[in-house]
């Protein structure tokens, strides 16, 4: 299997004219029901986004590729769900591993509209849930809209580290910058792993040894960011490469989302519902999430003083560490996702965690982009309120589990919450305000 992937590979590096075909091949065989088991399809698509990295497409046009790819894979397997329905259970591959199937459904059932969205990253599970909702007659109207929705984030997802990785190559990058991206990425894998595991394997008090290791990566970030400048420099270049006229109006809109005053009535918002609807305990976490992220960032940039990047020139902004757009982003979708993952498995409670992480990471990245924020700014950042969520997290549980909240107050909650964010973006458009200070 690696000598047929590298044998690809080359090929591709040699004939670059068929690199946009293979990528919207390779997502949509990812998302095919049965064929995504069999082939590695995630291990092609970041071989295909380096390549698109090094020169041969733009992130956008990478990232275009992988969704129109991934929504075709879905659309492709939801029609052969529609066409055998029950005797999907006689395809020969099928026949012979009816787990596979059995899981799938099982999912589906359950969770409904949410296992599309959520069983998008767990690999066996993401080909399979279009081919069920297909075979159990989900409308088909629903089932592309959610498949668009969920597609935008998978291409993101999966795409966006092996493009990164293939334009740092390209790139003439500082003498230090491969060393410092390597400790940098090192310790974030090391939380991430310790994190997931204690999760997967239901460790007592798994929150609490996630809640150290974020704070520890954090203080860590604190203590050697004058260190990375090489790094910092390095990743802002890359993105800063990467800008267009319309793609700022887009980024600043992005960035708008995570404002203090956003945030701040987002979380205000999430906070009453809770008290209206007596969930005590959430509230509690939800007041320790938002809140303690926010005063131990106001605290820390005080602290630090460091400079934000000669782009930026507002004197009354002129902390950049950590970045309080990310802290508070972070802090905000983590809890939403906390609080779904609540009476769920494991592997749905951290899949729930990292769909609330992608637009959290739209708003640090944007930050980077518009080069107002350095890109250790916004790793801390996102340390600091995952710290201080799951530390949050383990107060509110330490005896007994967190309930799952029940369905009304999601009725209540979502939609209220929505508004506010939408609500603030239409304000800002309508304003004028895209053209504002960093």
């Amino acid at each position: 299997m690696t000598q047929w992937l590298e044998t690809v590979t080359q090929w591709l590096g040699h004939h670059p004219e068929w690199l946009a075909l293979a990528i919207v091949l390779i997502a949509c065989i990812e998302c095919l029901a049965i064929v995504g088991i069999l082939i590695p399809g995630t291990i092609l698509m970041f071989a295909v986004a380096v390549l698109a990295g090094s020169g041969a497409l733009t992130l956008w046009e990478t990232l275009l590729l992988a969704y129109v790819g991934g929504l075709l894979g879905d659309a492709m397997s939801y029609a052969i769900g529609r066409y055998f329905h029950r005797d999907i259970r006689r395809l020969p591959v099928l026949r012979h591993n009816p787990q596979w199937l059995s899981s799938a459904e099982g999912y589906f059932q359950r969770y409904g509209v949410a296992s599309l969205l959520i069983g998008r990253y767990i690999g066996p599970l993401r080909p399979m849930l279009p081919m069920v909702a297909g075979a159990l007659n989900m409308p088909p109207v629903r089932f592309m809209a959610i498949s668009m929705l969920a597609a935008a984030g998978w291409s993101v997802a999966y795409m966006l580290p092996g493009w990164a990785t293939g334009a740092a190559l390209r790139l003439p990058l500082p003498e230090n910058f491969w060393p410092q991206a390597g400790a940098v990425a090192a310790a974030v894998a090391i939380v991430a792993a310790l994190s997931i595991q204690g999760t997967l394997r239901q460790v007592r008090h798994a929150s609490l040894l996630a809640a150290v290791a974020s704070l520890t990566l954090c203080a860590a970030l604190m203590i050697s960011w004058p260190f990375l400048n090489q790094l910092d420099q390095g990743l802002l270049t890359l993105l800063q490469a990467q800008r267009t006229a319309s793609l700022d109006s887009l980024m600043v809109l992005i960035t708008r989302l995570g404002d203090l005053h956003t945030q701040l009535i987002a979380a205000l918002v999430l906070c009453l519902v809770l008290l209206a609807t007596r969930q005590w305990r959430a509230l509690y976490l939800a007041i320790g999430a938002t809140l303690g992220t926010a005063l131990a960032n106001t605290a820390l940039k005080t602290l630090f003083a460091r400079s934000r990047p000669d782009v930026l020139l507002d004197p009354l902004s002129s902390y950049s560490f950590p970045s309080g757009h990310s802290s508070a982003a972070f802090a905000f979708f983590l809890l939403l996702g906390l609080l779904a993952g609540r009476g769920q498995p494991p592997r749905w409670r951290l899949t729930w965690l990292l769909l609330a992480s992608l637009p959290a990471t739209a708003i640090a990245l944007s930050r980077v982009y518009l080069g107002v924020h350095w890109p250790s700014d916004i790793i801390a950042g996102a340390a600091l309120a995952a710290g201080i969520c799951a530390l949050s997290l383990a107060l509110a549980q330490w005896r007994t589990p967190l309930p799952a909240l029940p369905a009304k107050v999601w009725w209540l909650m979502l939609p209220a919450v929505i508004a506010v964010l939408g609500g603030m973006a239409t304000w800002q458009l309508s304003a004028g305000l895209l053209l504002y200070r960093y």
